[in-house]
């Protein structure tokens, strides 16, 4: 197994007794562990993992408690669905949560919804499969903190909440499966400078409650890694991953995750080849589908080189692909663009100094303000940039770091109302009309 490459702290571990190590120090600390468990590979290796640490150091003597809990987006294919069951409830010991809840979840393949509403209970005809058994649902659960269409993120922020208090833990520690390698994104949540936010100087904490951390104790972890600890300790894993292989599927493209989800759309005609009769339920279930399954990582979804229209300038194509949209899902990016508009050409923004160098070899009109005045430790030197003028593109090798309404345009082609393409964090009013949903089902409840 692969050694780790932060020598500084690692001289002779390999990341499996680097993981060990790690959940040493988290049960110094912590009497109650949560499993975030999605049927995913590196969801389902953290399960393996702790259930063998678990037994090799008796935790159970020590009084630790270990919750798994299992958010369905209702969508999956069936070896997904098998492996799931024979997951949930496998191991005694442990406390199981199959939660089948009304709550939204992005959506990226369609331009008219940004979120779409699993095991939506107008109407259960059009759900991709009934309820398992012993599942959490809409009308037997017990959560004081629940309201239809909430966002999934906020749920399960809430969920691990309500599980610490109904628990009656000192700490409890959420432990998430994600590993560094697979975006940036996940690579920042694991590297951030937010000393405030961690638990102690552990940097791959991050506190979501009072006495309630998320932990990513595989963050250091590569895909390779996963492979070699499944084969080594002949633990169980999601079969479908031997599908994907079978079918020349990308290792970075081998997700299980919401259908609909933007990081799953290049892979969603997938489900036409492994599943033709889960594929048939998929397009009646979120318009959009079938378009995605046949533009999914082209151009017409902004992968691939977008090219500009003849005529255009890329800020007249903003404008062009705007007017395309319905009216509230184009507020949603108008509120975006005139945030991204106002920050660069008023306040400015920090970019990396080889990036500055970069620009400086363009005739972008620009101006370099120094060093940034704030107290973020940044890894690499950065210096503060304001643009006289909103670029139009951006001819450099690190276009998507530096603002510019080719960017834009790229954004509205992914359907990434949340704007992570621009830099941009998700926001939970944004996801869904969450007052609308909460009022409609108000009586319900």
């Amino acid at each position: 197994m692969r050694k780790v490459t932060n020598v500084r702290k690692y001289q002779k571990e390999n990341v499996y007794e680097a993981f060990n190590k790690r959940l040493d120090y988290i049960c110094n600390y912590f009497d109650h562990l949560i499993v975030s468990f999605s049927g995913g590979k590196d969801s389902g290796l953290m399960l393996e993992l702790v259930h063998r640490y678990y037994e090799e150091n008796k935790l159970a003597d020590k009084e630790i408690a270990v919750s798994v809990y299992y958010l369905d987006y209702e969508g999956n294919y069936q070896e997904t669905k098998d492996y799931i069951e024979r997951s949930m409830g496998k191991y005694p010991d442990f406390d199981y949560y199959h939660i089948c809840m009304p709550v939204s979840a992005s959506c990226g393949i369609s331009m008219s919804q940004s979120t779409w509403l699993p095991w939506d209970p107008e109407h259960p005809e059009l759900w991709l499969n009934s309820v398992p058994e012993g599942a959490i649902h809409l009308e037997n659960h017990n959560f004081p903190f629940f309201e239809i269409g909430m966002s999934d993120y906020d749920f399960q922020s809430k969920f691990c909440q309500w599980l610490h208090q109904e628990k009656k833990a000192e700490r409890t520690a959420v432990l998430v499966g994600i590993r560094a390698q697979e975006s940036l994104n996940r690579f920042n949540a694991v590297t951030r400078d937010e000393t405030f936010s961690r638990f102690g100087t552990t940097n791959y904490s991050h506190r979501i409650f009072h006495n309630v951390f998320n932990f990513y104790p595989m963050y250091d972890w590569l895909f390779e890694d996963v492979w070699v600890a499944n084969a080594k300790f002949s633990f169980d894993y999601n079969h479908l991953y031997d599908l994907y292989f079978q079918a020349g599927v990308p290792f970075k493209s081998m997700r299980v995750a919401n259908p609909f989800h933007q990081c799953g759309v290049s892979s969603l005609k997938l489900y036409q080849a492994l599943e033709p009769e889960t594929w048939g339920k998929l397009i009646g279930r979120v318009n959009g589908a079938n378009f995605a399954a046949i533009y999914g990582g082209t151009i017409a979804l902004g992968y691939r080189g977008v090219s500009l229209p003849k005529g255009h300038t890329w800020e007249t194509y903003v404008d062009f692909l705007l007017k395309t949209l319905p009216e509230d899902i184009r507020e949603v990016y108008l509120k975006k663009f005139q945030s991204s508009l106002t920050y660069w050409t008023k306040n400015g923004g920090a970019l990396p100094q080889k990036v500055v160098s970069e620009l400086e070899e363009t005739n972008l009109q620009f101006e370099n303000l120094g060093t940034p005045k704030n107290n973020r430790n940044y890894k690499q030197e950065y210096e503060l940039v304001r643009f006289k003028k909103y670029p139009d593109d951006v001819p450099i090798k690190n276009f998507r770091l530096v603002p510019s309404y080719k960017r834009m345009c790229v954004t509205i082609l992914k359907n990434d109302t949340s704007c992570q393409y621009m830099g941009f964090g998700q926001t939970k009013d944004e996801l869904q009309k969450k007052k609308e949903a909460m009022k409609k089902w108000e009586s319900f409840l």
